[in-house]
């Protein structure tokens, strides 16, 4: 009798502990931490990464309207992701599907503390995602620096992030059509930049060229504080592409490897390549070249060998290199600071790469597996272009239209000239990034 009695009891408890144990089980604490971890480490990529690279680069009149921009942004578009971008990108969108997600999870509805994406709690992969949405619209600021009104600029980078990040954020990474095809992009070559380098090559193009441009001298006014955002965006960028493995786990450790070679390999080939067409290597340049091994190899990271990924810096470097020169010097656009062809011709050279180097078959430089599938490299190849030119396409015609809305709206994108030259910062903030008196 007393043993049946324990055996009961003993099947009663295991009984009601089966689902606990299923739903601890189900919840991976190692990956949790890490995307934790990756979470702000990108957040850290805009705030203050982005925000001392580019404040760096810009004349010291305009410093404080860069940081104030980097911080709206990031505060206006996490209440966008809020409100609905996490949704619209990740959400399901039924018979649109391929194309948009729905609003279903609109104010993170249904999105509670025990909710799963994975093996990782719902609310950090939103969380890890909105990162991204930061600093897409974030990045697009460096090409009308100097020149474009605080209210202009908040309004088309609110419209932008709906209309083209979110878009192109379902159709790569929320089970949308390019997805669907097979398309590679591990950590935003497409989604983040590629949007944001045609993106400011239209802005670029649409707002003008700063005053003086291509007569005056612009140098950086602080390359300390430049190289020290540098830094950061390197460490960052860690967080950024082995983070979007999901996963603390051999995919995350490669994409981190691959991601260190490139940027080590940009940064060191375009200091060669300016050492020898200027006769001397420079700090800005050396910056420069590591952002763009970083930004190219994003898309690869978790796709390529290292040896590939050190393929794909050292392509950077010296593609990137060239397409500043050819920007300003013989099509002089005003792209201020190097978005278009850093990120933008970064994103698509690292996007067509991958659909190269994840094929088997080329020993030390091949793929990983990671994604791959079995998809033959002219088919890869096909989708990878193919996914270059929609999202190209479809950014730069909706960057247009919003830039034109934008301008309407807020009467005007620019400041005038008078304003130009005292500089944003006291004219649109009433504010000085120095006083040395």
């Amino acid at each position: 009798m007393l043993r049946s009695i324990v055996r009961g009891s003993a099947l009663l408890l295991s009984c009601l502990a089966t689902p606990a144990l299923a739903a601890e089980a189900s919840l991976n604490p190692g990956n949790t931490a890490w995307i934790l971890t990756a979470t702000a480490l990108v957040l850290f990529m805009t705030l203050p990464g982005l925000a001392l690279f580019y404040g760096g680069l810009v004349r010291t009149r305009n410093v404080l309207s860069v940081l104030m921009q980097c911080f709206a942004i990031a505060g206006a578009v996490s209440l966008l992701w809020l409100a609905g971008l996490y949704s619209l990108a990740f959400g399901d969108g039924g018979s649109a599907n391929a194309v948009i997600g729905d609003l279903s999870k609109a104010f993170f509805a249904g999105v509670g503390k025990d909710s799963l994406t994975g093996d990782i709690p719902e609310v950090i992969f939103a969380a890890f995602q909105m990162t991204f949405a930061i600093i897409t619209p974030a990045l697009i600021i460096g090409a009308y620096a100097e020149r474009m009104k605080f209210s202009a600029m908040l309004v088309f980078s609110l419209l932008w992030t709906v209309l083209v990040y979110a878009p192109v954020c379902h159709w790569v990474w929320g089970g949308g059509f390019l997805q669907k095809m097979g398309l590679l992009d591990f950590a935003g070559g497409t989604v983040v930049h590629i949007t944001a380098g045609v993106a400011a090559l239209v802005a670029a193009i649409v707002v003008g060229p700063r005053r003086g441009f291509g007569k005056t001298a612009m140098p950086p006014h602080n390359m300390t504080m430049t190289v020290i955002g540098a830094g950061m965006l390197w460490v960052g960028w860690y967080g950024f592409n082995a983070g979007s493995a999901l996963a603390a786990n051999g995919s995350a450790g490669m994409a981190l490897m691959a991601t260190h070679i490139s940027a080590s390999a940009g940064a060191l080939m375009w200091m060669a390549m300016e050492w020898k067409r200027h006769g001397k290597p420079s700090v800005l340049g050396i910056v420069t070249g590591m952002v763009a091994g970083l930004g190219t190899i994003t898309p690869a990271s978790g796709s390529v060998s290292p040896a590939g990924a050190l393929l794909i810096g050292l392509s950077a470097g010296y593609i990137c290199f060239w397409m500043t020169y050819l920007l300003k010097r013989k099509w002089k656009i005003d792209d201020s600071l190097d978005v278009f062809p850093v990120h933008g011709v970064g994103g698509i050279l690292g996007t067509f790469l991958v659909g190269i180097l994840c094929a088997p078959g080329l020993g030390v430089f091949s793929g990983m597996g990671f994604g791959t599938g079995n998809t033959g490299i002219g088919q890869q190849l096909g989708v990878q272009v193919l996914g270059i030119l929609v999202t190209a396409g479809y950014t730069a015609l909706l960057t247009w239209g919003l830039l034109k809305l934008t301008g309407r709206l807020t009467g005007g994108l620019r400041v005038t000239a008078e304003q130009e030259n005292e500089g944003l910062d006291l004219v649109l903030h009433d504010e000085r990034g120095y006083d040395l008196n």
